[in-house]
């Protein structure tokens, strides 16, 4: 191979796509496969159900009452004394199993059925920041392993236990696993021209996985089983994580040049390629690091951050990189893009038991609405670019879901239409953020700008739950509005947002900011030039 290297994607893009590739695209896809039935496991495992009492028999019961939370009985004496119920009879014709009935999740204690989804989610507000610090200091593939093995062990474990508290404390643990991180690795071994359709492509199976456990815990009855059924597949992932490698762009990075080099001849021998002289790859290399070095050497002196900017991202643990101007702005319309996409995507998953009976059918047809999301996203990324396409489909979600605060709800197609309109369109947005952000941080600080803004995307899915139940209570039409709203600012806030379509991943801050910098010249220099042929034209017609 020839041609000069400028950056670590004209390798890639020398490397091609083969073998090498291809498995960390396989493995990413299998493994979004199988986490829809853990994150939406709340569905099937802790449902509302009716209940009713079932008092002792030795007692002279009189009234039970309405909620079946208690009894009344008269005593020996004739006095009429009031009890907690203990025992229920729930109806089981939807659900035969579940972990509400095993543990009487009822009276009282409805708010563990959403505390089990919402200590999930908790995992995944705290895992972001934690596993993007883990990701950028010791490496993409530990931190996969690791949460593989967390995310696995958890899920299996659960199945066997019979103590609720070490219940919810296992799904929170499994919520800490950092889901994100072979998301990222894959992208980072991808050349440019496929970036946006393997982003889209790998995450195409979390639709055939929703599909699939609608059907899963139509067929599997009891929610240990079910669980356990769900869970062993993971362990089939083991092995292709053993042949992946670790990101040579994080390895240059990091400044370890020679295990770079390893993977990199390794990457050309799977895909039946010839590297560039090694002089070259080396030469590359090391004006990759030289400006990694150069921003670390510069953050400890000067920074663009003010003081008061620099100590809130101290208390954050993140690196004052995240807080400079190049990334702070991608940051900030990133951080409202995912917290938006998180807190409609899941509050439509909560609203959605209100538009049908069968909350199996539900959810197969709630997966198969991201099908077309995912399919239909690549080529329009790639013809429209990111931005123009998310603000879109911000706006197309935000009116079809404000449109149902306004459908009366006996109108079950024309509700169910227009909420499946708004998961499609929100679905699409939600995957083309992921692509979007991977293309606007620089390698250096990915991971944590990803896990920064997965943060906020945590706290969209742990606010979903409250304002379908509270202000669904208060009024039917407040969760359509809320959620279409928000939807409609989201949509608007990206237009500031840079595009990334056809650019090079960044590797550092300062690449970054040059390619602004000489944005802004080209800008001036074009208007500059503009000006001066009108003015030419002027003086022209003057003569005339």
């Amino acid at each position: 191979m020839s041609g000069k290297l400028t950056n670590f994607d004209d390798l890639l893009n020398q490397l091609g796509t083969g073998k090498w590739n291809i498995l960390y695209f396989i493995t990413t896809s299998v493994w979004f496969g199988f986490i829809p039935p853990q994150v939406l496991s709340g569905a099937y495992l802790t449902p509302p159900l009716n209940a009713t009492c079932i008092p002792p028999t030795n007692t002279n019961v009189t009234h039970v009452a309405k909620d079946s939370c208690s009894y009344q009985y008269v005593t020996s004496e004739g006095t009429v004394m009031k009890e907690p119920c203990t025992q229920w009879d729930f109806d089981t014709s939807v659900y035969s199993s579940s972990i509400t009935s095993d543990f009487g999740l009822v009276c009282g204690k409805e708010y563990l059925r959403a505390t089990y989804t919402s200590l999930f989610m908790m995992g995944n507000f705290i895992s972001p920041p934690i596993g993007g610090y883990l990701a950028d200091r010791f490496g993409r593939w530990v931190v996969v392993v690791v949460t593989l093995a967390v995310f696995t062990a958890g899920g299996i474990i659960v199945s066997f236990l019979h103590n609720l508290p070490l219940i919810l404390f296992i799904r929170f643990v499994m919520g800490t696993a950092n889901l994100a991180t072979l998301y990222i690795l894959a992208m980072e071994v991808c050349e440019t021209r496929l970036r946006a359709v393997v982003g889209i492509v790998t995450a195409l199976p979390w639709a055939l996985g929703t599909m699939a456990w609608g059907g899963i815990a139509y067929l599997c009855s009891d929610w240990r089983t079910l669980q356990l059924v769900v869970s062993l597949p993971n362990l089939l992932l083991f092995p292709a994580l053993w042949l992946m490698d670790e990101s040579p762009r994080w390895l240059i990075v990091k400044g370890q040049h020679d295990k770079a080099l390893k993977v990199l001849h390794k990457a050309a021998r799977w895909n039946k390629v010839t590297l560039p002289p090694e002089t070259q790859l080396r030469t590359l290399m090391n004006d990759i690091r030289q400006e990694a070095t150069r921003v670390e050497a510069r953050d400890k002196t000067k920074t663009e951050t003010n003081e008061g900017t620099k100590k809130c991202c101290s208390r954050l643990s993140f690196t004052p990189d995240l807080c400079r101007s190049g990334v702070r702005r991608s940051i900030i319309i990133m951080a409202i893009d995912f917290l938006v996409a998180s807190m409609v995507f899941y509050g439509l998953n909560l609203n959605g038991s209100n538009l049908s009976t069968d909350p199996y059918l539900y959810m197969v047809l709630g997966g198969a609405m991201e099908i077309p999301a995912y399919t239909l996203t690549a080529p329009i990324l790639n013809r429209f670019g990111r931005k123009i396409p998310t603000v879109i489909g911000y706006i197309i979600s935000g009116v079809s879901i404000l449109a149902l605060a306004f459908i009366p709800m006996d109108l079950t197609w024309a509700v169910m239409t227009l909420a499946m309109i708004g998961k499609m369109c929100i679905s699409a947005v939600y995957q083309t953020l992921y692509v979007y952000l991977t293309e606007l941080m620089p390698t250096e600080v990915r991971i944590q700008g990803m896990g920064l803004v997965k943060v906020t995307s945590r706290i969209g899915s742990m606010t979903s739950p409250f304002i379908t139940d509270f202000m669904g209570q208060m009024s039917s039409w407040l969760p359509s509005l809320v959620f279409g709203g928000v939807s409609m600012v989201a949509g608007v806030a990206t237009l500031w947002a840079r595009e990334t379509r056809k650019t090079p991943l960044p590797d550092t801050i300062s690449s970054l900011q040059q390619r602004r910098d000489n944005n802004n010249s080209n800008d001036r220099l074009a208007e500059e030039g503009s000006q001066g042929q009108e003015a030419e034209e002027l003086k022209n017609a003057c003569k005339a």
